[in-house]
């Protein structure tokens, strides 16, 4: 049983106290805002770069994987155009994968060990969206075709087609790391 001395009932005896308290708690969460603003801003600031082995293409990402920067060397004049779509493909990919791990050391720093779930669940999601291209990925098993029902005069009847897909709109796309 609690005791006449604490809790909400001391509280409300030290108006004083429970000032300072909520004063206190205001405090910590406007410095935990700044915190959280920082590693925003930090995160929206990194660059990511890539060059392919060879030089002839180098690739710049953002945070959200976006590309803002595209450069080719003079080696490029000479590369088939589907040798060069899979240059720059593969270099951006690479930019890419580093994402993750660069977001988790802004939060490490600005963050330090605040809010381990939340962050867990981001950088998981970011590793997601950006794998490492040189890592191989688990063959996907072979795609089962749909069955398709017989026909009421016995033939195969056509497949039913597939719902009309909606275009993406705004709430589709997360660019936003955070």
């Amino acid at each position: 049983m609690t005791s006449p001395d604490h809790g909400l009932g001391e509280l409300m005896r030290d108006p004083e106290e429970t000032i300072r308290r909520m004063d206190d708690w205001a405090a910590g969460f406007a410095a935990k805002a700044e915190r959280y603003q920082a590693a925003q801003e930090q995160t929206d600031r990194l660059r990511l770069t890539a060059t392919s082995g060879d030089g002839a293409v180098s690739v710049t990402v953002g945070a959200d994987g976006t590309v803002t920067d595209l450069t080719f060397s003079n080696k490029v004049k000479s590369f088939p155009l589907e040798e060069l779509s899979r240059q720059i493909l593969t270099t951006m990919r690479r930019a890419q994968s580093g994402i993750a791990e660069r977001v988790a050391g802004v939060m490490a720093e600005q963050l330090g060990d605040e809010d381990r779930e939340t962050r867990t669940l981001l950088l998981d999601n970011l590793r997601g969206r950006f794998p490492d291209p040189d890592e191989p990925d688990e063959p996907a098993p072979p795609a089962e075709p749909d069955p398709v029902p017989p026909s009421p005069s016995g033939g195969a009847a056509t497949p039913p087609a597939s719902p009309p897909r909606r275009p993406a709109g705004p709430e589709d796309e997360d660019n936003n790391p955070w």
